[in-house]
């Protein structure tokens, strides 16, 4: 008994940690750490033989941290019951483009000097740079259309299927980051990137493939546990009419040859 009322207050208090005032900022803090360690690096001369190609690498590795973490929001938000996690989202996805816009401009300032015809060549020759170009370019409207407006501008459904691209810019990563590996030989890191992706995607299939199994709250609708269901003997009529609201149901007063009878309608 204990240690069910311990398994139910530890998610609770979690969930209130998450609407503190002060977490966001605390998530924007350690976001930002990443960059802070590297333009440190940078100042002091810190960052190995090769700082170009460091910076270059460093960027793109945190570019596929937080499109990872990104991706992992909406599996641990329904799995762990923590319906809060998911105001930090939007944070990570645009930290995602962040640290891509960094890789880019490292790539176009160290390695071709800001000539934008010998990028255009670059990008035409080597195919690992041309996905991970592509990539960038389909992350850009995403990042774009990331605030209120935005949803509200374009309309629920088409700012969905919009976003919707994120699946293909995390598999053009990968592919981006086992082409350039391909040359050494390493794959290790690649499979571990590769792996997690896999993970993350595959729960969004299994969910899209069993859409009436379980609700994002993690209950089964009709269960005991489901809310618009009455619990026990409960015959309220503030039970019924939650019941009622919640399965959609509307009354209309249709005409009959002796009374007037209220029937419902499904919408």
């Amino acid at each position: 008994m204990l240690n069910a009322t311990h398994s139910r207050t530890q998610p609770m208090s979690l969930a209130k940690a998450l609407l503190h005032p002060a977490a966001k900022p605390f998530a924007f803090v350690l976001s930002l750490l990443p960059f802070a360690w590297l333009f440190y690096g940078a100042l002091a001369d810190d960052l190995g033989a090769n700082p170009a190609e460091y910076l270059t690498r460093s960027t793109g590795d945190w570019t596929l941290r937080f499109l990872c973490l990104t991706l992992a929001v909406t599996p641990v938000r329904v799995l762990a019951k923590l319906p809060t996690l998911q105001r930090f989202r939007r944070m990570l996805g645009l930290f995602t483009y962040f640290y891509v816009v960094l890789h880019m401009l490292t790539w176009a300032w160290f390695d071709q000097g800001f000539d934008v015809a010998e990028m255009a060549k670059d990008i035409a020759k080597r195919p690992f740079i041309l996905v991970g170009f592509a990539a960038f370019v389909l992350l850009t409207p995403l990042a774009a259309t990331s605030f209120n407006r935005a949803v509200k501008a374009m309309g629920a459904k088409r700012w969905q299927a919009l976003h919707k691209l994120v699946y293909v810019i995390a598999g053009l990563g990968i592919l981006h980051f086992f082409w350039m590996r391909a040359g050494k030989n390493d794959f290790a890191e690649v499979a571990v990137y590769a792996a997690i992706l896999a993970v993350l995607l595959g729960w969004r299939v299994r969910e899209a493939c069993e859409p009436g199994l379980r609700r994002q709250d993690g209950r089964r609708p009709g269960s005991r546990s489901d809310p618009g269901v009455p619990q026990g003997n409960s015959f309220s009529p503030r039970s019924w009419s939650s019941m009622l609201s919640r399965s959609r149901i509307t009354w209309t007063l249709l005409p009959s040859t002796s009374t007037s009878a209220a029937r419902p309608r499904l919408l």
